[in-house]
């Protein structure tokens, strides 16, 4: 080949580095794969790539960020990817007003034939108020909280007010997982959306005045979607939604089915060797107890764990019918004569509290939902109580130095010390007064109550404290 050859041809390769190049860079600003296998979801310049899918709030770019504003009027706003993703590691850095409260969904839907195309799903929620919940799983307009940040108190501290933040979103299946400025947060496993959405959520002010204007802001939104490695695992509490299942993070937390959702095995009928013959349904992993006539124990009768129990951590599912009563006992030592009667033992009260008179009995409420029944009322909210035919999450501490904690749906609302000298004032007062040492045993047997109404268990895992 001739010089004059050579000059057009090595011009031509030249001229192809050249775009290349060119190419490169811009794959790396305007939403391409990187080399490192992520991508940009927003390229700092426009909203390329997002749709406006509910509400009338304000989106713009400003300084490489998408700034989100305050209207009244209007719904809560989502500005959404226009597509879905399913399993995915997600990064991006928000600084939200410190009187806004704000989210960022994923796994989400919007679908104009489904709850008039109102966006749901799960959403890494932005709470910049003094309860400091950033970081927490919402379920936007459909379950509600799935994973509050008081589950862990440790995360509620690594919210930066008026500062960058950074979140991290890792979805992996049924996994879900987030962190804030590099804390762990929250740890969920839940199938309910495996695919869907993300979007950036400006909140409903109503018609509040004093918030138009307020701002969130976005930067730094990147995603991966391939060859998706898991983060180590943490050691923060799990919240697990998949029925009668025990996540690996669990097991390594001691964690173990106190029921199998399938059989008997492990527990027997209160005051009896074998588990009552009738009374009691189990089917698709679900235990019933069978409607009768609301008395106590006379139908298949109160069941118990073989095993008994000391200082643990209990956990389960329950689903109430209208009307219902029941409870969750603990501490059961059956030494007392209760024959025609439930067996005795300290007891987390299962109640539907609008329609069943107990409610209504007792002192100052103490015989509501998750109480410690006729000794201590439990301090809940009205919107973290799921009614008759929903699923509830009951959780039940009993710790080394003997304090107890009875949970609801993810927050604490009874606290106490067995034997203290407050817990026997109460006793004497109760219904249990004349029953020696109640409540005091060092350990005993865990115990499910028929009270004749229709009420079912799933989930059901303990894992003993030392």
């Amino acid at each position: 080949m001739s010089k004059k050859q050579i000059k057009p041809v090595l011009a031509t390769i030249l001229a192809g580095m050249g775009l290349l190049a060119t190419m490169i860079s811009c794959t790396s600003s305007t939403g391409g794969q990187k080399d490192d296998g992520w991508v940009d979801l927003f390229n700092g310049k426009d909203l390329s790539g997002w749709e406006q899918v509910n509400g009338t709030a304000e989106y713009r770019v400003e300084n490489g960020e998408i700034v989100g504003t305050t209207v009244t009027g209007s719904p809560n706003s989502f500005l959404a990817t226009d597509r879905e993703y399913g399993d995915f590691i997600l990064e991006l850095e928000f600084m939200v007003d410190s009187t806004i409260n704000s989210g960022i969904q994923f796994r989400s839907i919007h679908d104009s034939s489904v709850m008039k195309g109102r966006v749901h799903g799960y959403q890494f929620e932005l709470d910049p108020s003094d309860r400091a919940w950033s970081a927490g799983i919402y379920d936007e307009a459909r379950r509600g909280w799935l994973y509050p940040l008081s589950l862990n108190p440790e995360a509620q501290g690594a919210f930066k007010q008026g500062e960058w933040n950074k979140a991290r979103i890792e979805c992996i299946g049924s996994s879900i997982r987030t962190w804030l400025n590099g804390v762990p947060a929250a740890n969920l496993q839940d199938d309910l959306t495996l695919s869907g959405l993300i979007c950036l959520q400006v909140h409903s002010i109503g018609n509040n005045e004093n918030e138009v204007g307020k701002e969130i802001r976005w930067r730094n939104i990147r995603i991966k979607t391939e060859n998706l490695q898991p983060s180590a695992p943490d050691d923060i509490f799990v919240v697990n939604n998949l029925p009668n299942s025990i996540s690996e993070q669990e097991k390594a937390q001691g964690w173990t089915l106190l029921w199998d959702g399938k059989t008997t095995e492990g527990w027997r009928g209160a005051h009896k060797e074998t588990f009552p013959e009738s009374g009691w349904t189990i089917k698709e992993g679900v235990l019933c107890v069978e409607e009768s006539d609301g008395a106590e124990s006379q139908n298949g009768g109160d069941i118990v764990t073989t095993g008994e129990y000391s200082t643990f951590e209990l956990q389960l599912d329950f689903k109430l019918t209208e009307g219902a009563n029941s409870g969750i006992k603990y501490f059961v030592t059956e030494n007392y004569d209760v024959k025609n009667a439930s067996a005795i033992g300290l007891e987390y009260q299962l109640l539907d509290d609008k329609n069943h008179p107990d409610a209504k009995m007792g002192r100052n409420g103490n015989r509501t939902l998750a109480s410690l029944y006729d000794l201590i009322k439990a301090d809940k909210e009205g919107r973290f109580v799921r009614g008759p035919g929903e699923w509830n999450h009951a959780r039940l501490v009993v710790n080394p130095d003997n304090k107890v904690e009875h949970w609801l749906n993810g927050r604490k609302v009874v606290e106490y010390v067995r034997g203290s000298q407050e817990f026997r004032d109460l006793v004497a007062i109760s219904k249990y007064k004349d029953w020696e040492n109640f409540g005091e045993a060092e350990k005993g047997h865990i115990l499910i109550q028929d009270h004749g109404n229709n009420v079912c268990f799933k989930s059901i895992k303990i894992r003993e404290l030392k």
